[in-house]
C-alpha cells in the first residue's frame, strides 16, 4: 500500500487567522461576539479538543477589538495549554467551588448579542444569561453559517487525503463477497478499510440492500445480502482531522433493466449536479440540476433529501445545496453532491462525491467509477 506523508500541522497563526476572521464576521454581522463550546468550531478555531466534555464550562471568547480568551477549568488547563493554538490565545482557568460565570462575565459586552456554537450546553447559555441578563445568544449556524466553509489550501489538502482513502476503500470492498454475508459483516469491512488506509476516526458504514437500501439512512442490520440485490454502500469519517464521505451502488449479479435504468438516472444526475457547480452560482441551483433530471425521468416523488451538504472537519455541515439556499458558491467550499431514488419495498440508489468549488467550475474529491458495479 502506498504511503503518503501526512499533512503539516496547522500552526499558531493559523489560529489565530481564524479567530480572528471569526470576530471580525461577528462584528459584520451585527454580534458584540462569539462563544465557542468544545465541539468542531472549538478545534477548528484553536485546535482544542478536551479529552471529556463534561458539565464544567470551558468556552472561547472571540470579539472584535479585544484578545482571544479561553476560559477553562483549572484541571483542564495543562492540556489547554498544549493545544496547537495556545499560543495565539489567552488562557483563564477556574477552580471547583467558584462560578464561572462571574468568572467569563467581564469578557462579554453587558448587553450584547452572541453568536455560540450549536452544541453548547444549555445550562452554560442560562448560567451566562443569569449572570448577565441584558446579553442575548443566536446559534452560529444561523449567524455564522459560512464560518468553516471555505477551505484553505492545507483543509483542501487533508480533504482531497480523505476522499482518496474513501476511494481505495471502495475499489476493494467491491472485490470482497456480498452474496450470502449480513450487512453488518460488509459494515465491517469497510470501517476496517477506512482505518486501513489512514483513518482516525470512522462516523458511518451505510449497507442498505435490497429494499433497505430505499431507506437513505439505513443502519447496517442483520439481513442477508443476496445474488440480485441492489447494495447502497455509504461510508466515511475523518482522516488529519477531516472529513470523507462517499455513495456508490453496486449490485450482487447482473441487474435487471428496470435496475439499470434508475442506476443510469441517478448517475445523470449527479453529473448535472457536479457541472452546475461554478463561483457565484446559488447553492440551491445544485440541487434543481439534479432534481430536474430526476423529476424529469418519473422518479420525482422518490428523491426524498437534499442534494449535498458542506464538509469539513465534520462530515455535514454548512453550506447545504437545497431549495431556498440562495447563498452563492465560493473557491473553496467543498460540499457533496448525492441525488438518489428510493423505491420502497423494492430498492435505492444514490452516488455521491465530495466537490470542491474552483475559480472556474468544480473539481471533485472522489473518482472512482460511478458506474454500476456488479459484485459477487
Amino acid at each position: 500500500m502506498p504511503t503518503t506523508p501526512a499533512p503539516a500541522p496547522f500552526t499558531a497563526d493559523d489560529y489565530r487567522a481564524r479567530m480572528a476572521r471569526a470576530a471580525r464576521s461577528a462584528a459584520d454581522a451585527g454580534l458584540a461576539g462569539v462563544l465557542v463550546a468544545p465541539g468542531p468550531d472549538l478545534v477548528y478555531l484553536t485546535g482544542y479538543q478536551p479529552t471529556a466534555i463534561t458539565e464544567r464550562l470551558t468556552v472561547l471568547v472571540l470579539a472584535a477589538g479585544q484578545d482571544p480568551v479561553l476560559v477553562v477549568p483549572t484541571l483542564e488547563a495543562p492540556d489547554a495549554a498544549h493545544a496547537a493554538g495556545a499560543a495565539a490565545l489567552t488562557l483563564r482557568d477556574w477552580t471547583d467551588g467558584k462560578d464561572p460565570y462571574t468568572v467569563t462575565a467581564p469578557l462579554l459586552d453587558v448587553d450584547g448579542r452572541f453568536g455560540v456554537s450549536d452544541n453548547a450546553w444549555a445550562m452554560h447559555l442560562l448560567g451566562l444569561q443569569k449572570e448577565l441578563p441584558g446579553t442575548s445568544y443566536v446559534a452560529l449556524t444561523e449567524a455564522l453559517p459560512m464560518l468553516r466553509a471555505v477551505k484553505d489550501e492545507h483543509e483542501l489538502a487533508r480533504l482531497e487525503a480523505a476522499g482518496a482513502a474513501a476511494d481505495e476503500a471502495y475499489d476493494e470492498i467491491v472485490k470482497v463477497r456480498f452474496a450470502g454475508r449480513k450487512e453488518t459483516e460488509v459494515a465491517a469491512d469497510l470501517a476496517a478499510l477506512l482505518m486501513k488506509y489512514g483513518h482516525s476516526q470512522v462516523d458511518f458504514t451505510v449497507v442498505g440492500s435490497g429494499p433497505n437500501g430505499a431507506n437513505p439512512h439505513h443502519e447496517a442490520g442483520d439481513r442477508t445480502i443476496e445474488r440480485g440485490d441492489m447494495v447502497v454502500l455509504d461510508f466515511g469519517g475523518l482522516k488529519h482531522g477531516y472529513g470523507s464521505d462517499t455513495t456508490r451502488t453496486v449490485h450482487v449479479g447482473e441487474p435487471s433493466v428496470a435496475e439499470q435504468r434508475v442506476h443510469d438516472v441517478v448517475r445523470e444526475a449527479q453529473q448535472a449536479g457536479f457541472e452546475a457547480v461554478r463561483p457565484g452560482v446559488a447553492c440551491q441551483d445544485i440541487d434543481r440540476a439534479a432534481r430536474a433530471v430526476i423529476a424529469d425521468a418519473g422518479y420525482g416523488e422518490y428523491f426524498i433529501h437534499r442534494t449535498g451538504h458542506g464538509i469539513g472537519v465534520t462530515t455535514h455541515e454548512p453550506p447545504y445545496m437545497i431549495e431556498g439556499e440562495e447563498r452563492p458558491l465560493v473557491p473553496g467550499m467543498c460540499f457533496s453532491i448525492e441525488p438518489g431514488i428510493y423505491l420502497p419495498g423494492r430498492f435505492g440508489v444514490r452516488i455521491e462525491d465530495i466537490v470542491t468549488v474552483t475559480d472556474d467550475g468544480g473539481r471533485r474529491l472522489n473518482n472512482t467509477d460511478r458506474a454500476m458495479a456488479i459484485v459477487e
